[in-house]
């Protein structure tokens, strides 16, 4: 049903990221609401005894072998003439950058708890993104067929320690053997849980009972059905009912109890999704130097670059840049200047189902398109009609770990040093190169990201590198109100001056606490931990 109106276009669009600590189920929710929304038609469960499970948002290669996710994917299906846009993004916490951009392009997100563990640290982290920027929270406690902790001790987690109020829209009957459903308690409806066996289809909606009938008597037992009349009535006189706008606000979610394997409570989830989570919301910016708001009804089309991925197809060697349309109506073939002057025709836009895409002939607010470009587009780019509108940026965070790389071949110098400029302009690494010397020091959030950067540089470059200790432990980006202060700062410490991927200056640290020191006893400069690319 699409009426071209870019107002229509972006109420009925629904933008979420999800968000969960490693473990939690995030990878097999994403995969159930795949299901649910009709986007796929079979879940990629166990192919075979001992084989890592393999879901449609896990394509690189040691996301298979690890049974994690590190790179941030988008898909967009269509359910009840709801357009969802989901973006999935990293659970492991060295990826929290990656996870952070992804996040500037949603307009709501679902945090995912292991019903056993309630928060998590890596909750916690993604939770305070979250809070930065202002965006709501629906709660989905997932693993309700293992065994669990108390709703009531979950939910005194969730108002404790993140300062939600917690507001359930269902209430769970039992966990682990004794898990029976959930009452929905708007509608007084129990909803029956049954453990999916060989020849049920896919996904298939949760039979609803009536409570005020006799037929629940069948599902639950005399002592089940009586604590579940006692705690429901305690959660509806104990705990905040649902306020509409404490939850756009940002003060309030709603919690739903399910489990994604067994793919229950899930349809649920898309209910509360389409009924409650905000459209495309107005986005702050800057209109030809002067601070502005665009809202989705806006006819000029503008929109920003989240993300980076390179050879998402090994047979092509692509380049894609993530795009979040924030007004307008796009169409296929349209000229898009970035806030720098560069013009490109956009000819072949992309919709994404994982690494599966199509062509895409027109785009509305909260929509992500992929645009394929060799280079040209960066991480925090904007993108309008004009060239006039820049978005605020998205910032680069200090890496904690600090190596240098070399490469085994010593005559494919050249060719390190693109691959990693490359993979820098994604995201996956940050990339420093010292004035004096010419070992080039990778930054990292993680570990892992090494890894990663390994697996990337030999499977798609054929570069066997080396990464060795770094004499330096942090990094920090410099500046000065009045540039004969830096120009003076630069000479003096060259030895442990680099620049990043823009040229922008930055001091290597031999550890934090010299960092600590230098910055005293040099007050006109400022050393930054993040730095935001405006573009």
């Amino acid at each position: 049903m699409t009426t071209h109106d870019p107002a229509t276009e972006a109420a009925r669009r629904r933008t979420f990221a999800i968000i969960s600590h490693p473990d939690a189920g995030k990878t097999t929710l994403t995969e159930t609401l795949l299901l649910a929304g009709g986007a796929i038609r079979m879940a990629g469960a166990v192919r075979a005894r001992g084989e890592q499970r393999r879901t449609r948002s896990d394509w690189m290669k040691i996301e298979r072998e690890r049974g994690i996710s590190v790179s941030a994917s988008v898909m967009t299906f269509e359910r009840d003439e709801v357009v969802f846009n989901l973006l999935d993004t990293p659970g492991h916490e060295d990826f929290s950058e990656d996870t952070y951009r992804t996040l500037t392009a949603a307009d709501s997100a679902v945090m995912v708890l292991d019903a056993a563990k309630g928060i998590e640290p890596q909750t916690l982290k993604l939770f305070e993104v979250c809070r930065l920027r202002d965006i709501p929270i629906i709660t989905f406690i997932n693993k309700m067929d293992r065994e669990a902790q108390d709703p009531f001790a979950l939910l005194d987690e969730v108002q404790q320690r993140l300062a939600l109020d917690a507001a359930p829209l269902y209430w769970p009957a039992g966990s682990g053997q004794r898990f029976k459903g959930m009452l929905d308690l708007t509608r007084d409806e129990f909803l029956v849980f049954k453990r999916p066996e060989a020849g049920d289809p896919d996904f298939a909606a949760a039979e609803r009972i009536a409570m005020a009938g006799n037929s629940v008597a069948a599902i639950l037992a005399p002592d089940e059905l009586a604590e579940l009349r006692d705690t429901s009535e305690l959660a509806r006189e104990g705990l905040p009912a649902f306020d509409l706008e404490a939850f756009r606000g940002g003060s309030m979610t709603p919690v739903l109890f399910g489990s994604a394997l067994r793919r229950f409570g899930v349809s649920e989830l898309l209910d509360v999704l389409a009924g409650f989570a905000p459209a495309p919301r107005t986005q702050a910016a800057t209109a030809r130097g002067v601070e502005a708001t665009i809202a989705p009804d806006t006819d000029e089309v503008t929109g920003f670059v989240f993300k980076i991925q390179a050879n998402m197809d090994p047979k092509h060697r692509d380049r894609v840049a993530f795009f979040r349309v924030c007004s307008g109506r796009f169409r296929r073939g349209m000229t898009l200047k970035s806030s720098v002057g560069r013009a490109m025709n956009v000819h072949n836009p992309m919709m994404f189902m994982a690494q599966d895409r199509e062509i895409a002939d027109e785009a509305f607010p909260g929509d992500v398109i992929g645009i394929p470009n060799h280079g040209v587009l960066r991480v925090g780019d904007s993108l309008s009609e004009t060239g006039q509108i820049s978005f605020r940026g998205i910032p680069n965070f200090a890496p904690e770990i600090l190596k240098r790389c070399r490469v085994a071949d010593p005559l494919k110098q050249k060719h390190l040093r693109k691959a990693l400029e490359s993979l820098a302009e994604e995201g996956v690494t940050q990339l420093f190169k010292p004035v004096v010397g010419a070992d080039l020091v990778v930054g990292a959030v993680g570990a892992l990201q090494f890894d990663v950067l390994e697996e990337r540089m030999r499977a798609e470059y054929g570069l066997e590198v080396m990464f060795e200790v770094s004499p330096f432990q942090a990094a920090r980006w410099v500046s000065a109100a009045e540039r004969s202060d830096l120009e003076t700062f630069l000479e003096r410490n060259k030895m442990q001056m680099a620049e990043d991927l823009d040229g922008a200056p930055v001091y290597l640290g031999k550890s934090a606490w010299e960092i600590g020191y230098v910055q005293d006893k040099n007050p006109a400069i400022r050393f930054a931990s993040t730095k935001e690319r405006l573009a």
